[in-house]
């Protein structure tokens, strides 16, 4: 059974053999010409007028979370209408209360003022 096992973890050694000796070959044999200029930091060509350590909202983060949230909603959402029919009702019904649970929880995100951005 182990022996299945060798030409996947032959395929995965030779990845990360191929990935260390790339980036060790880059770092021998490419320019080494530090300078001021090139070690600060660039935001689209203007130059930086504060630290880079901003801190950021929690509303911020509740909208990104939001947002994975109801697209991984979709993907879960997008076989299930595929197959609909071959689901029948128990199909129906699951997604169903799938629907109510992220419902739910949207409703609760709208009331704590999640995505109103003051």
């Amino acid at each position: 059974m182990i022996e299945s096992y060798i030409p996947i973890l032959l395929i995965i050694g030779i990845a990360v053999i191929f990935g260390v000796v790339s980036i060790n070959l880059s770092w021998l044999l490419g320019p080494q010409r530090p300078y001021r200029e090139k070690h600060s930091t660039y935001e689209s060509g203007v130059d930086p007028v504060s630290t880079a350590h901003y801190r950021f909202s929690v509303k911020y983060y509740m909208v990104a979370l939001s947002f994975i949230v109801f697209d991984i909603e979709v993907v879960f959402m997008y076989p299930w209408a595929v197959q609909f029919r071959e689901l029948g009702w128990t199909g129906f019904v699951v997604m169903s209360v799938f629907i109510v649970v992220l419902a739910v929880g949207f409703i609760y995100e709208l009331k704590k003022g999640a995505l109103q951005w003051d």
